[in-house]
């Protein structure tokens, strides 16, 4: 099988185009036509050519049936087929790796993200911005993935230095040459918005109106959203693990501090001390939340630990089973015919 480079560099040798967009594909079947029909309805007015990647993630459903079936009657749709589940950022990368547009949009694909929306994402990155976020004043989704969004948010601007004033969003529009070294990225968990902001500070964003889910139900649960989380703490800074020397450096520091008013305190007042044994609950709880920090580091050691392994150890980023209406695909027929292959 051709390798995602590969594919990549015959694409970008065969066609150019001036809109990638990359789906990631999961538990969608009953939303890909429609999205699909959306993005026509956006972008053929407009007169500029685009492709649209649709990234099928080991979905368990009829997601894949219905890309080929969509990939038939469609020549600007390319499926590929993940051959299980990667995860949202792995199929991502996967799909960018075979754009072959100046600009590369990403979005969701179950219409909360607006194809709508796309002509003014693609106007505003033509101004100069490496990369554009589409920013949601009101988000029509539950209450705690509005804490998580925020909570992300906090700690980018401390492991990646991203902008206060900028979004995190899911659905945003890159330039080719920073999506090509995003797609240099090796490691086993990728993460874009890490890899965006480890390349380039030139981002702005636009307000857009974020939609209601037009079918189905989010897969995105609590422990995906740990899982994101903790690819943007460990695998893009050292932060963290100086985080755990500081705060080892800040309970040695009042320890020793607390051991010294204890012998100064036996010193200078020994009749308050009783000769019965006393302090044992005090002690069972100090001991035990000195215990849970421990733990508590020891995991944070263990993450960077397991990451370092898993790449050493050349984890695959994603596996492809079959890609349609891809470049290498076309190339690879029009190879068999002039062989007088059939």
């Amino acid at each position: 099988m051709i390798t995602p480079v590969e594919t990549g560099q015959i694409r970008n040798q065969a066609f150019q185009v001036d809109l990638s967009i990359v789906v990631p594909v999961y538990r969608s079947e009953d939303c890909l036509e429609a999205l699909i029909a959306a993005i026509a309805e956006a972008l053929d007015p407009t007169g500029r050519d685009y492709e649209v990647l649709l990234v099928n993630d080991g979905s368990p459903d009829n997601s894949w049936a219905v890309i080929e079936e969509i990939c038939r009657n469609n020549s600007n749709v390319v499926g590929v087929d993940l051959r299980r589940n990667f995860g949202q950022d792995n199929a991502l990368i996967t799909g960018m790796r075979l754009a072959r547009g100046k600009y590369v949009a990403i979005m969701d694909d179950d219409l909360q993200h607006h194809p709508r929306d796309l002509p003014a994402l693609l106007n505003k990155i033509e101004q100069g911005a490496d990369a554009i976020y589409a920013r949601f004043p009101e988000k029509k989704q539950k209450l705690w993935k509005n804490f998580g969004s925020w909570f992300n948010g906090r700690v980018a601007e401390w492991v990646i230095n991203k902008p206060k004033d900028v979004y995190l969003s899911p659905y945003k529009i890159i330039h080719n040459e920073v999506v090509k070294m995003i797609c240099d990225y090796e490691g086993p968990d990728p993460y874009i918005d890490g890899l965006l902001f480890q390349i380039t500070s030139r981002v702005d964003q636009i307000s857009v109106e974020h939609h209601p889910r037009y079918a189905g139900a989010s897969t995105y649960t609590f422990w995906k959203s740990v899982r994101v989380w903790a690819r943007l703490a460990f695998s893009f800074s050292a932060r963290p693990m100086r985080l755990v020397s500081w705060c080892g450096f800040g309970f040695a520091a009042l320890g020793l501090m607390l051991a010294v008013v204890v012998v100064l305190y036996r010193l200078l007042f020994p009749q308050d001390f009783s000769a019965n044994a006393v302090g044992w609950a005090s002690l069972m709880v100090a001991l035990l939340v000195l215990s849970g920090v421990q733990m508590l580091f020891f995991g944070i050691l263990g993450e960077y630990t397991g990451r370092t392994f898993l790449r050493v150890n050349n984890k695959p980023q994603a596996a492809i089973r079959a890609v349609l209406n891809h470049a290498s695909e076309i190339a690879a027929r029009e190879t068999d015919v002039i062989a007088g292959k059939r």
